[in-house]
């Protein structure tokens, strides 16, 4: 690749721009030219309106109508949404596509490489074959930043071998309400511990320098309160992209730490939210954008907004792109088809230029984005040498030393919920029985955001079940039944029954009765008529209704949403770990209770934040 860029350096002049001076809608023929050893302002004062609005643009590389639109438009970033992936999902497929990508945009006048964003939220997880860990809410458990540091230093080094240099991460959510679809984004309910785990997240992703090769840009988000909205107020009557009404001085104490704390560690990238605060969508509120976080604050990065979440403001598209521009987005995601006819990258720059000609969008604030993108590209390294991607990092995605860190982060996070003397289970036991839909269920462990958007049942990935940790752990002479229906638990001297949530993403996650499937409680119940020891493991994504089910088990344990390394659980039920997980939220007694959280004045929960048991 280095030599196709290389040869295009060296092109003639072939490219003709359109100077805007003062917004003038013609201009004269443009020559190629280098910015390599340029500061960002003359390069600034180099481009043209139709190249500042492309790297204001971020096209989905599934909706592009053609490759070379990255060239003819000048785009400055494209994504790979939930799912979208070449091909052939494999490592060095993604580094082919990224290749190819980046030598159609060093074609361009000016030759800026892409920004490449992904949802690489817990491991490089769109990727087979990645390296998955425990989601936001099993490391909140944890309470162990040093680990969640090297577990985005791990994912940069998996996303950088596939070409990527961009993550929509860390979620800094506080969560305030369990039935939202995405709580498991979220570490927990306390500031503080959102505060240290996303600070941690944004160094191991950015690393010493955001120009390392093992290195890749954070994305802060969802600014800001997307974790705060009211029930009801949301899409389909539920809580995702709803509206927070809460005072200033609630989202300042409980929502705006972690934001601080992101800009301390430098985080590249800030995107908004879908949700509104009282009343008025994130993404045409200049106070919070624009005064709050780029004047209070003094974040000097760029904001970038969610996937199509422009589209939610009043008003037509058009408006859209005028207000949120205006109030402080610098970027906007346009991955799909938002006018109804051709290409919503296309609809995107047509409009955002015919604002600026029409004096609607200042070439001020224009000038303030295009700034702000190209000083991270800079950070990057990407403005000051030629484009390259090191394939030899490709033979680290999902090694085992990657997976031993996933292991340890998957026991760490256990919380043991309960334990009448039964754990840790002797590995010399005649017969286990081991039941449940979770027991031999890669996807299920990894939950939403895994492969697929919505993630998947099965086996989506390469991964240890629980049940492979099982038969891994116990001596030769123990025999381990698999019985998914529980029929086969009276034949067990101890049975470890794994239940939980069928993976989920954002609104389709939105639920008002947390209670376990008919297909579990079936399993439990059979499981405890068998009058035999039962251990049970919940995966799930937020605090479940169990009080019945804790109260008939012998042992619980909540197991969050653990990733690929199922051993990690087996490791705490064989007592090869002392568990140590707390609490990162709080668990409701029932339905009646939610929503819950520390401070609340009738604050009687089932568990409360922190706690945790041992051995």
């Amino acid at each position: 690749m280095q030599n196709i860029i290389a040869t295009h350096k060296y092109l003639l002049p072939l490219i003709v721009g359109l100077l805007i001076g003062s917004c003038n809608t013609t201009e004269p023929v443009v020559r190629h030219e280098s910015i390599h050893g340029k500061s960002v302002e003359t390069i600034v004062e180099m481009m043209t309106l139709s190249e500042k609005v492309g790297q204001m643009t971020q096209a989905g590389r599934n909706y592009l109508v053609k490759e070379k639109d990255i060239k003819d438009y000048y785009l400055g970033s494209l994504l790979s949404g939930g799912g979208s992936a070449p091909r052939n999902n494999e490592p060095s497929s993604w580094a082919d596509m990224l290749d190819g990508y980046q030598a159609v945009a060093a074609e361009t006048r000016l030759g800026i490489p892409l920004m490449y964003g992904i949802d690489a939220i817990h491991g490089h997880n769109n990727v087979v074959g990645a390296t998955i860990f425990p989601h936001n809410i099993g490391l909140g458990a944890t309470g162990n930043a040093v680990l969640v540091e090297e577990i985005a230093r791990i994912t940069a080094k998996e996303v950088r071998a596939t070409g990527i240099n961009w993550t929509f991460d860390p979620c800094v959510a506080n969560s305030r309400d369990e039935r939202w679809g995405r709580a498991y984004e979220s570490y927990g309910e306390d500031p503080a511990l959102i505060s240290a785990l996303g600070r941690a997240q944004v160094e191991g992703y950015q690393g010493a320098s955001l120009s390392s090769p093992e290195a890749i840009a954070a994305c802060t988000k969802h600014y800001i309160g997307d974790g705060a909205p009211t029930w009801g107020t949301g899409s389909g009557g539920n809580i995702d992209r709803g509206d927070a009404q809460i005072s200033e001085a609630e989202l300042r104490y409980l929502h705006l730490p972690p934001y601080l704390a992101a800009i301390q560690a430098e985080t590249a990238t800030i995107m908004a939210s879908y949700n509104s605060w009282n009343g008025l969508k994130l993404h045409g509120h200049k106070y919070l954008m624009t005064d709050l976080l780029k004047g209070e604050l003094g974040y000097e990065g760029f904001i970038i907004s969610d996937w199509a979440a422009i589209d939610e403001l009043p008003g037509n598209y058009k408006s859209d792109i005028i207000e949120s521009i205006n109030a402080g987005v610098d970027m906007v995601m346009v991955p799909g088809n938002t006018s109804g006819s051709g290409s919503s990258y296309r609809d995107f720059i047509k409009k955002l230029k015919q604002a600026v000609n029409e004096g609607s969008i200042e070439m001020s604030r224009i000038d303030d984005a295009v700034t702000r993108i190209l000083n991270v590209k800079k950070r990057m390294g990407l403005l000051d040498a030629l484009y390259s991607n090191d394939r030899s990092l490709i033979a680290s995605v999902g090694s085992s030393e990657h997976r031993a860190v996933a292991r340890q982060a998957v026991r760490e996070s256990v919380v043991m919920l309960k334990n009448e003397g039964v754990l840790p289970l002797s590995k010399d036991l005649a017969t286990i029985v081991v039941a449940g839909r979770g027991a031999d269920n890669v996807g299920m462990q990894c939950g939403g955001w895994s492969i697929a958007w919505q993630g998947g049942m099965g086996n989506i990935t390469p991964g240890t079940t629980v049940l492979d940790g099982i038969q891994a752990a116990v001596s030769p002479s123990t025999q381990v039944i698999h019985s998914p229906d529980g029929l086969a638990a009276a034949n067990g001297d101890a049975v470890i029954v794994v239940v939980g949530e069928a993976p989920y993403a954002e609104g389709h996650g939105d639920r008002d009765d947390l209670s376990l499937s008919n297909e579990d409680i079936s399993v439990l119940n059979r499981v405890q008529a068998s009058g035999k020891p039962m251990v049970v493991i919940l995966l799930s994504g937020r605090p479940m209704i169990i009080s019945d089910i804790v109260e008939a088990s012998d042992a619980f344990l909540a197991a969050w949403l653990p990733g690929t390394e199922g051993n990690g659980i087996t490791d705490v039920i064989f007592g090869d770990y002392n568990p140590s997980g707390k609490l990162s939220v709080t668990w409701p007694t029932g339905m009646s209770q939610i929503p819950i959280n520390l401070g609340d004045s009738n604050y009687s929960p089932l568990f409360p934040v922190g706690f945790g048991l041992s051995f």
